[in-house]
């Protein structure tokens, strides 16, 4: 095998072997939303996260967004969103922007009771 084969198959660093001045990426912390949609509005609602204003997206620490939607009948829906840090989320969660953001929600909606939760979680891999 020549040196540039033996440089193309050489396994990438892992943990305690990766150089020093490898920068690590931040650990992110993710929350997690989830409800269920108790009437007829649950396309609406699948509706209102496709049309969203993104008012999020510009906020401080904001990474990505995710929203998934299935469960029995098509009405659970599941909204993660991935933060550099949790006072970032909590910032966020506590502002006039994130009230804004909620503005094309379904006029009517109801949630099941007792369904409706936030989680919050720290990444530890990739």
């Amino acid at each position: 095998m020549d040196t540039q084969e033996a440089q193309l198959s050489a396994p990438e660093p892992r943990g305690d072997q990766a150089h020093a001045d490898d920068a690590a990426p931040r650990p992110l912390f993710v929350a997690i939303s989830r409800f269920v949609v108790a009437n007829d509005l649950a396309d609406d609602v699948g509706h209102a996260f496709v049309d969203r204003p993104h008012e999020v997206d510009s906020a401080a620490g904001f990474v990505r967004m995710e929203v998934l939607r299935g469960g029995e009948e098509d009405k659970e829906f599941v909204l993660l969103t991935w933060w550099e840090s949790p006072a970032d989320y909590r910032t966020w969660h506590r502002s006039h922007d994130y009230k804004a953001s909620h503005a094309g929600i379904p006029k009517g909606l109801r949630l099941v009771k007792g369904q409706t939760r936030i989680s919050e979680y720290r990444q530890i891999a990739t």
